[in-house]
């Protein structure tokens, strides 16, 4: 498999972080979003959306959308399991999933920032205080979530799919030196995460496009 990714991208980096749970060998691509290189060939022709991150598979198949990403990887390669068995629970881990990868992170995603201040005139003060705003607002339903859920990570004692979603959050979060005070169980979470080499080993300062 080939991992068509940028090391910045929070969303390829759930699926880095998917792929060393599962113990998955794959090829790092890079794919500079800074330089735009989404839009060039081939990597264009193959995913329409000119988002990362993009799995190719090894027949030559593409697959695109984080989330769409890891529960391939989940059903096709399914231990250890990302998600429980049991339907009520898979439900809610999608749901916390889903609160940090639909609610926070597409409108804090780079294309919007971009507009925010190339096309709308917006001053980067204003982006930085927009990206602040919907951080806190979301990770404070995360936050709620959690602090009635969570166990050494966001479900329990293992690493699944919401905490694949959670660190690379955060870690955006901290770029942008976002106020975390008021989430101590998401900080828990996600120094724990830290902690196991899956996460670790995958984080964007020891990716081979850090620069």
């Amino acid at each position: 498999m080939k991992l068509h990714n940028y090391f910045r991208s929070s969303a390829s980096w759930r699926v880095r972080i998917a792929l060393a749970l599962k113990g998955l060998d794959y090829d790092y691509a890079a794919i500079h979003l800074g330089r735009n290189e989404q839009f060039a060939q081939p990597f264009a022709g193959q995913q329409a959306s000119h988002l990362v991150p993009a799995l190719e598979l090894d027949d030559g198949r593409w697959l695109g959308q984080s989330m769409a990403i890891i529960e391939y990887l989940d059903e096709t390669y399914p231990e250890p399991p990302l998600l429980p068995r049991e339907p009520l629970a898979r439900a809610r881990v999608r749901a916390l999933a889903q609160d940090i990868g639909c609610d926070i992170h597409p409108i804090n995603n780079l294309r919007v920032l971009r507009y925010l201040k190339n096309d709308l005139g917006q001053t980067q003060d204003t982006v930085d205080r927009w990206y602040r705003h919907w951080i806190a607002t979301g990770l404070a339903v995360v936050e709620r979530q959690l602090a009635g859920s969570a166990g050494r990570f966001c479900f329990g004692d293992q690493p699944g799919l919401a905490d694949c979603l959670l660190v690379p959050q955060v870690y955006n979060a901290q770029r942008f030196d976002c106020p975390l005070d008021d989430f101590p169980t998401v900080m828990r979470v996600n120094e724990a995460c830290l902690a196991e080499p899956a996460f670790a080993n995958t984080h964007p300062s020891v990716c081979p496009d850090a620069f």
